[in-house]
Parts: structure tokens; sequence; C-alpha cells
């Protein structure tokens, strides 16, 4: 009888190969020739292991990450908290601690100044930025030249102006609290005074001389940084207004410029009216601030009008001024002067469009023979 021996033969091999698959592929090294990862479940211990091992259990779990501490930045004017101190009981040590709860009081006060301050810094950068933004976009499209009072860009300009009013509004809250700054640096420096007088004081013991001590370095620390705080506002304070000043010309300046559909540019017939200007004799004894000469039919007379105009305003902010228009005698007088009274009202349209105020801008008319053509002469009052 004749067995067949391939047949257990291959159903040993397929065992053996089935069991190969029931054997722990960690504990084989990997082809790549990196050491095996270990199994977290092979190695752990129990609880009871761990506990007859006298080993502790929460220390033996995987620490996690820390998570980062949060703590709010402190703010460059931010006052630490004043040392506190037991009580001595003696006059003295009763008046130390009145003047201790004096300072807490006016440090905490100082402290919120100062994040009012950071508040208001931050705000106006923001806000700054955004209005740079603005109005870089509107130069870029007046560079390349646009429409006649594109209205994207008048929407553009109106949103730049209400970001220069937010800042003129942090300015206006800065001086309030330069105020309110000021005040507190007067009585600091009045604490201080009180703090240094107390060590005069009879029915003292060391202890009382030695938080003394501690309290005046606290106070004079205190005033150290209520000073600085009120310099810094002094100085935010001078340069915004005067930033806000400079962009209020540079916004009208942007509004005659979209209103023409480009910049104007001060260019060489700019400057002769500016130099005629100083030669000014036809109207008498009067000097004029521009001469604008209406001999021909477009007459880009806005920029040197708003050039003057602003350096007037910036030597006399309360300046007032006169518009007078000059007709020449030759030719049709009546034509004349109708005409020189239309350039007269064009320039007041224009310095209005400026921002002028109509009520400071007196019109007149005038003849002149010493005079080719219609002008209009503008003078400071």
């Amino acid at each position: 009888m004749v067995f067949n021996l391939t047949r257990p033969i291959a159903l040993s091999a397929v065992l053996f190969v089935a069991s190969c698959s029931f054997v722990d592929e960690t504990l084989l090294p990997p082809l790549t020739g990196d050491p095996a990862p270990a199994k977290a479940e092979k190695t752990e211990l129990s609880a009871e292991d761990k506990a007859a091992m006298g080993v502790d259990q929460a220390a033996s779990q995987p620490a996690a990450a820390p998570a980062p501490a949060v703590t709010a930045p402190a703010g460059r004017f931010t006052l630490p908290d004043v040392t506190s101190a037991p009580s001595t009981g003696t006059v003295v040590g009763q008046r130390v601690e009145t003047l201790r709860e004096n300072l807490r009081a006016l440090q905490a006060r100082v402290n919120q100044n100062s994040a009012q301050f950071e508040e208001m810094e931050a705000s106006t950068t923001a806000t700054s930025q955004r209005y740079h933004g603005t109005m870089a976009a509107i130069n870029a499209r007046l560079q390349i030249g646009t429409t006649k009072g594109n209205p994207i860009l008048i929407g553009q300009w109106n949103e730049a102006q209400g970001d220069l009013e937010e800042i003129a509004a942090d300015v206006s809250r800065m001086n309030n609290l330069a105020n309110s700054v000021a005040g507190d640096a007067g009585e600091v420096g009045f604490l201080l005074e009180s703090v240094q007088s107390a060590f005069e004081l009879s029915g003292a013991i060391e202890e009382d001389h030695r938080q003394l001590t501690v309290l005046e370095d606290e106070t004079s620390r205190t005033s150290v940084l209520t000073n600085r705080l009120l310099s810094q506002l002094t100085n935010d304070i001078n340069r915004q207004t005067a930033y806000v000043g400079t962009e209020r010309m540079n916004l009208t300046n942007t509004s005659i410029a979209i209103k023409n559909g480009g910049f104007l540019g001060t260019s060489a017939g700019t400057r002769n009216y500016l130099e005629t200007a100083k030669a000014d004799t036809a109207t008498g004894e009067r000097q004029a601030l521009v001469i604008i000469r209406f001999d021909r039919e477009d007459v880009a007379y806005e920029q040197a009008l708003y050039d003057a105009v602003s350096q007037a305003m910036q030597e006399r902010p309360q300046a007032n001024f006169d518009i007078v228009s000059i007709a020449p005698l030759q030719g049709n007088l009546a034509n004349n002067q109708a005409t020189s009274v239309r350039n007269a009202e064009r320039v007041l349209r224009s310095l209005t469009d400026m921002g002028m105020p109509a009520s400071r801008v007196n019109l007149s008319s005038t003849s002149n023979a010493n005079v080719a053509s219609n002008e209009v002469h503008v003078y400071v009052r």
C-alpha cells in the first residue's frame, strides 16, 4: 500500500505558514535596519505589580507635553504690587499703613491709565495702517490717471477720511488721559514727600523705618514711571496732532486730484503764479498771495492756489481771504467784468472744495487798465 507523503508535507507547510501570522512582528528586526519599536502593552506593568514594586502609578504614565503658560504681557508702564507688611501697632506704624493704602490706590489708577494708553496706541497704529493702505490705493490709481470724479475713488477717500478722524478722536482721548496722568504725577509727588517726612515722626521702632524705606523706594518708582508715562503721552499727542494736520491737507489735495482725474503736479506755471504774486502792484498797497491770470480757456491754477493757501494757513491758522476779480479796461468792459466775476466764483468753489469755509472768504470785483486779461487775486486778511 502506497501512502501519498506529499499531502501531509503540504498540509504541514500550510500550517507553518499560517502560524507565522500569529508571530508578533515587533519581536523581529525590521528589514530597514532600524530597531523595532516596543509595544506599550507588552512592557506596561499592571497596577498590582506597580504597587508591589513601589512604583508610583501616576509617575509611570507617559508625561504629557506641558501646556504653554499663558500670561498677560506686562505693559511698559505697569507697576508691581505694593509690598505688604504686618502692622507694628505704633503710631508711626499706623501712618505707614495709611501711606501704603494711598500708594496702592494711586498705583491702581496709574496701571489703569497705562492700560488705556497701550490700547489707544494699538488702535491708532491699526487705524493708521488702514488709512495709509487706502491712500496708497487711491494714489496708485491717480498716478496712472482715471476718470474725473471716479465714484470708487470717492468711496475710498471717504473711508480714508473716516480713519483719519478716528485717529483725531484717539488724540483727543489721549489729551484727556494726559490730564488724568498729570494729576496722578502731582499726587505721587506729594505722597513721596509724606513718606519721607514720616521718618522724622517720633515713637517709631526699627521695623517702622524698615517698612518706610521699602515704601519710599516703591513710591519713587511709581513717581518715575508716572512721569515717564506722562512724557510719552505728551510726545505722542504732539506727534499725532502734527500728523493729523498734515494728512488733512493731503486729503484735501487728493480730493482735488480725484475731482480732476489725476494729480495736478507743481508745474512751471504754478511757480510763475507764486513768483508773480510777490511783485503784484496792480491793485495798490496790498500784496496778493496768488495771482491767477485767465488768459486761456483751461487754466490749471488749483495746485498753486492750494500750495499758497496751505502755507498761509500754517502761518496764520485763523486767516481769512479776499478774492478780487480784476477786469481789463480794453475791449468790451461789461463782458470782461461778467467773465471776471465768474472766474472769481470758480476760485471760491475751488477753495471750498479744499475745505475752506465760505464764511472766511470775501468776494469783490474791480477793473484796472494795467492788466491785459481777466485776473483773480487772492489776498490774506
